[in-house]
């Protein structure tokens, strides 16, 4: 029965990985079609639909870890894929002002560059049992320039998005109401943008942290 589950695990993660890596190349071949024809304004519009689709699978991968289908910390993987969420969904979509500005495509550059390394990565670990050392290198080494360009491009468009937040109110629930209870969708912007303070150089060490475990194996090897 062990056998059974782990050859089912081993499938749908491969089908897992491998689908969302289609969507993130897919992302990348719009947004560089788009730079060319077009230029940074008209990113957005060619990507929306498969950037929502294929970083909202990603909450997939906080389900794999909470049941343990993977071994990522959870604790690890929650930031980030939250955060991405936020820009992607409470921002981009929320607020059209910031969809033609220059960090549109930086950020997704980034995000699609590293999602197309990583999921690839774990793609062929799963449906071979192993990684070709080149890959393993750009899994573990790319993210030393597309973290920071990706965690730039995601403050940066938050910090734009603030005033159309509060002149907009969006989101925002008064007081007075039956439940007592306000909520202000600026305010939480901001909180967001403070998260960010230690939250980056924090997953910044641990993942150099697992690049220096990962590499150490492949010189061992």
């Amino acid at each position: 029965m062990a056998g059974i589950f782990s050859t089912v695990k081993r499938i749908y993660l491969a089908i897992y990985n491998w689908a969302v890596f289609s969507g993130w190349l897919q992302v990348l071949i719009f947004a560089i079609k788009a730079l060319n024809e077009s230029g940074p304004a008209a990113v957005y519009d060619n990507v929306e639909k498969p950037l929502q689709l294929a970083q909202t699978a990603a909450i997939l991968e906080i389900i794999h870890g909470l049941i343990g289908l993977v071994r990522s910390p959870v604790s690890a993987t929650l930031p980030q894929i939250g955060s991405r969420l936020f820009v992607t969904w409470g921002i981009l979509y929320s607020f059209p002002e910031t969809r033609t500005h220059v960090l549109v495509s930086s950020l997704v550059i980034s995000w699609s560059l590293t999602e197309i390394i990583r999921y690839s990565f774990f793609g062929m670990k799963e449906a071979l049992g192993f990684t070709p050392s080149w890959l393993l290198w750009l899994r573990y080494s790319t993210f030393l320039l597309l973290y920071p360009t990706g965690i730039t491009s995601e403050v940066g468009l938050i910090y734009i998005a603030l005033p159309y937040i509060k002149a907009s109110e969006k989101y925002c629930f008064r007081m007075p109401n039956k439940w007592n209870f306000s909520f202000d969708y600026y305010f939480a912007s901001i909180g967001v943008l403070g998260i960010y303070v230690p939250g980056s150089p924090h997953m910044y060490t641990y993942m150099l942290g697992q690049r220096k475990k990962a590499l150490s194996k492949l010189k061992a090897a």
